[in-house]
């Protein structure tokens, strides 16, 4: 593959990042990429700085240092809401659903942030919009059904259980039209269930083409659907790899155990040892 053809396949490209806080370095110089069509699981103990990455590269916060591009377009200084228009779309590490709206009514909402008529068409109520209206619709059930919550279309947002929440939440960034989807720990409140259910969602949203930006605390689902996974300590990434890599990295098991498996590993060369 040529070095043009590999700067192509690249979709997000975070180059030096850093993140401040007044006298906190929460990121410090921080530089990864996201290939089209790829799944990436970021990975990292609690303050690692994973969601802070996320609201930087998805306008939230504005990076102190360093830039962050998407298919060749700047990020940085963007409103949430125009990064949304260019195809990256986020969902929150706490829901946030319309509880007061119904499952179909929140995916709706998101629809419409898609819409194709202009004010005029709407106010005059033109043929075309409620062709469009009906299109929308349609599509609404679609999704709902993708994602395994059809069934729950007119029960309101507060009403569902809390991993059906989450699954909502997914339903209404894919109705935004996607193309870099970033979920912030989708599977959080799940049960082993509705997580291996969800496994099988991030497959068919693989299917669709759609880039993924994962950051998740349950490691079976990250190495079972990631490509490729970047693991996070203290605001700098210590590994990048595949799943079996990252699984079998010393830095990375050190980073998750800390003492446990320093003392573990250095009893166990003390073993080896007595036994010589």
């Amino acid at each position: 593959m040529s070095s043009k053809t590999a700067k192509q396949d690249k979709a997000l490209v975070v180059d030096s990042l850093a993140m401040r806080f007044g006298g906190l370095l929460a990121i410090k110089s921080m530089t990864f990429h996201v290939n089209e069509g790829e799944v990436l699981g970021l990975i990292g103990p609690n303050g690692a700085g994973k969601t802070t990455a996320f609201n930087a590269i998805t306008g939230y916060l504005r990076p102190s240092e360093g830039s962050i591009s998407y298919r060749g377009s700047s990020l940085v200084g963007l409103k949430p809401n125009e990064i949304a228009d260019l195809g990256v779309v986020r969902t929150f590490q706490k829901t946030s659903v319309f509880g007061g709206q119904s499952a179909f009514d929140n995916v709706l909402m998101g629809l419409h942030r898609r819409q194709k008529q202009n004010a005029l068409e709407i106010i005059f109520a033109l043929p075309s919009v409620a062709a469009e209206e009906r299109r929308m619709r349609d599509k609404a059930h679609e999704i709902l059904d993708f994602v395994g919550l059809d069934g729950r279309a007119g029960e309101l947002g507060s009403a569902l259980p809390y991993g059906e929440q989450r699954l909502l939440e997914v339903a209404v960034a894919l109705a935004a039209q996607p193309s870099l989807l970033l979920l912030d720990e989708p599977v959080s409140g799940m049960n082993p269930s509705e997580t291996s259910s969800f496994m099988n969602i991030m497959g068919e949203i693989r299917k669709l083409g759609i880039t993924v930006l994962l950051v998740e605390h349950d490691m079976r689902m990250v190495m079972g659907v990631s490509d490729r996974v970047i693991v996070l300590n203290h605001g700098s990434i210590i590994a990048d790899g595949s799943p079996s890599q990252i699984q079998k990295n010393p830095e990375v098991i050190r980073a998750y155990l800390g003492d446990r498996y320093d003392k573990a590993k250095s009893g166990s060369k003390g073993k080896k040892r007595a036994q010589g």
